[in-house]
């Protein structure tokens, strides 16, 4: 049998290549949109991919189904309750998907219907032989992480509510995933920093019986509190969800390669006033703020780049990048990977720019933790009176320890919130390590608040008094 995990640290996103080495057979499951390596990765292996299976459809990213279909002529397979605007494979819970040849040897594939997720959600349990006891592994998409279970997602379950989806969750763990052997391996779709999910593990295995004993919401108890635990604290849903999940289950457009045209300082402010389009700053935090273009946003390629943008720039808005030389065709990948695909260009050596145009020029005002406010005091010192402490962390990260007087707005979710807050009065925003709060804090400046300020380092060196 041949195996492979490929995984995406920028995205904490993992699809798998699973191919029967005697007959050439191969199913590739989960994909990103960019496909090269998979495709020399089964020719090298002497495999075919006959069948692309997504074990629900996706929020988080744009997958890459279709890029496949049309290169390698393979069908597209989702759970039958999936519905979609081009043509699928249903696949019923416990139907095989045989690798194999015609003596029912070979490698085989067990679909398991596991809604909770999504309703269409699936997994997918691996075998070497068809009548092998104990599987290889399980592929548990969204269902089962390392160390959590996958948030119920209502972009996909329109009419169902959290408490149901979480229920129907709860029944698939329960009678699915947990009546595997011990040994199994498990494989889901994604790692650490994913917002499907609030406490996934950086290990991107484990086995049945290893969650068992240390998934939180693996051990026993009631179902109502099940349904109370994984509804709870959940990271904010950055707002290209909705985006990529309709783009997922309708199509779209395929992947064109290729960097971006480069453009001049007058045609990237040009793009900006007539088109309106976003000046994307993806250099190292660093160097944005020590310098940025006024008005523009920022998220660093070192960092979760397209999932911060995604976060901040809205879904079609054209976007002209400013990067360092020699990334911009990366950065324009990362925002392909979650369909923002209307990049204008680059400014080439934004900070060649920014030295030749000073007036055009601004430093990022950042605070360190004991310029915050002390228990008798509202404001940081020479800030004037109502001044707005936002803490941009995710809910679990707010509920387990704030600054006091800290209002709770998610990055993902300060878009949406913006109106929210006075553009008049000064903004003070802090989050886990001063990276997302450089973040909200170029968004509020794009958007005409004067006086924002960020606190370096954000609640760990203000909880350890660092820095």
């Amino acid at each position: 049998m041949h195996f492979a995990q490929y995984y995406l640290d920028c995205l904490s996103q993992a699809s798998y290549l699973i191919g029967d080495e005697r007959t050439g057979r191969a199913v590739l499951v989960d994909p990103r949109r960019d496909i090269d390596e998979y495709l020399h990765d089964a020719e090298a292996a002497g495999l075919r991919i006959e069948l692309v299976v997504e074990t629900h459809i996706h929020a988080d990213f744009l997958s890459g189904h279709l890029e496949l279909a049309r290169a390698t002529g393979a069908a597209i397979a989702f759970g039958e309750a999936a519905e979609t605007g081009f043509p699928i494979r249903r696949l019923r819970d416990g139907e095989r998907i045989s690798l194999g040849a015609d003596d029912g040897e070979g490698v085989t594939l067990t679909v398991l219907a596991t809604p909770g997720h999504t309703l269409e959600s699936i997994c997918l349990v691996i075998r070497e032989h068809p009548d092998d006891e104990e599987p290889f592994g399980v592929l548990t998409g969204d269902t089962l992480f390392v160390g959590d279970v996958g948030r119920p997602d209502l972009l996909s379950a329109a009419g169902h509510s959290p408490q149901d989806m979480a229920a129907r969750l709860h029944h698939s763990l329960h009678t699915k995933l947990m009546t595997l052997p011990d040994a199994t391996r498990v494989f889901p779709a994604h790692g650490a920093g994913s917002a499907c999910g609030r406490s996934l593990s950086t290990e991107t295995s484990s086995t049945i019986g290893n969650q068992r004993r240390v998934n939180y919401a693996l051990q026993p108890m009631p179902e109502a509190d099940f349904v109370r635990l994984v509804t709870a604290g959940q990271p904010a849903t950055p707002g290209y969800f909705a985006h990529d999940s309709a783009l997922n289950r309708d199509g779209h457009a395929l992947l064109e390669p290729g960097p971006p045209p480069a453009l001049t300082l007058d045609e990237a402010l040009a793009a900006r006033d007539r088109q309106g389009a976003a000046l994307l700053d993806c250099r190292p935090l660093a160097a944005y703020t020590r310098a940025h273009l006024a008005g523009s946003l920022h998220t660093s390629l070192d960092t979760r780049f397209a999932e911060y943008a995604g976060s901040v720039v809205a879904p079609g808005t054209p976007i002209v990048l400013l990067a360092d030389p020699g990334t911009e065709q990366e950065a324009r990948l990362r925002l392909a990977r979650i369909g923002y695909d209307h990049v204008l260009g680059h400014l080439p050596d934004p900070a060649a720019v920014l030295e030749r145009t000073p007036a055009l020029a601004r430093r990022s005002h950042r605070i360190r933790h004991d310029e915050l406010p002390g228990p008798a005091s509202e404001l940081p010192e020479g800030h004037a009176p109502g001044t707005q402490l936002i803490d941009v962390r995710n809910p679990a990260e707010y509920e387990a320890g704030a600054l006091p007087g800290a209002r709770n707005i998610p990055l993902a979710g300060l878009p949406a919130r913006i109106t929210e807050l006075d553009p008049a009065r000064p903004v003070v925003l802090y989050c886990r390590s001063g990276n997302r709060s450089v973040i909200a804090a170029a968004l509020l400046e794009a958007h005409g608040f004067g006086d924002v300020c960020d606190v370096v380092g954000g609640y760990d060196a203000v909880a350890t008094g660092a820095g």
